[in-house]
């Protein structure tokens, strides 16, 4: 708990980071982004990052699906998903296509069938980026659009890697005019977690890349 309050105030001082807390009402179209809350990274066992964060991430990751779903607030989650001869460096091989590594966990699964979510299987750390077609469409943007959503609500994993990347990417292209009427990109904290493999570890496997908690 002390190093997590000495991060935050480290942000505060560094960075325009603001915490607070966040009321959601239909007032406000707000769309729910869920990045990658899937085996391969979530489910201890199965998966490559065990960590102690990860079951509160999904039980609030399934608290607020259902929420939106039984309102019927639109959904978007994106599903980590590669191939065998596509590689993603540094990272080593996972969540492969046709394995559940690449699947949502269980506690999810109910998503499948709801008709206000969109899912989205993509190949590399970047949600926004993952969204491209061959066409050059966005699907991403297509949800904000057709939705009309002013405000994002996005959590998951990894909090450093694919959820900053997303949501940098959003920002980016929010401020850029390519993401009307979207206005506020909101990381919800205690939905996000990350992963613990310090340097002493890493530096033992050959390629393999520190990440200390």
């Amino acid at each position: 708990m002390m190093m997590t309050s000495k991060t935050i105030d480290l942000l505060r001082n560094e960075l325009p980071v603001e915490q607070e807390s966040l009321f959601l009402s239909g007032d406000v179209k707000t769309g729910l982004v869920l990045v990658d809350v899937v085996n391969g990274f979530c489910t201890v066992g199965s998966g490559n990052l065990p960590d102690g964060q990860i079951s509160e991430m999904v039980d609030e990751s399934v608290r607020l699906a259902r929420v939106f779903c039984e309102k019927k607030w639109p959904v978007f989650a994106f599903l980590d998903t590669h191939y065998p001869d596509v590689p993603e460096p540094p990272y080593p091989p996972h969540c492969i296509s046709g394995t559940d590594e690449s699947n949502l966990v269980p506690e999810l699964q109910w998503l499948e069938n709801e008709t206000n979510v969109t899912l989205r299987r993509k190949d590399c750390i970047d949600g926004f980026l993952g969204s491209v077609e061959k066409d050059g469409s966005n699907v991403f943007v297509n949800w904000v659009k057709s939705n009309q959503i002013k405000n994002v609500l996005v959590l998951g994993i990894c909090t450093d890697v694919c959820v900053l990347d997303f949501v940098c990417s959003t920002l980016s292209a929010r401020n850029r005019g390519f993401l009307a009427p979207l206005e506020d990109v909101i990381v919800y904290s205690r939905g996000c977690a990350t992963y613990d493999f310090p340097v002493h570890v890493a530096k033992n496997i050959k390629d393999a890349l520190p990440h200390p908690q």
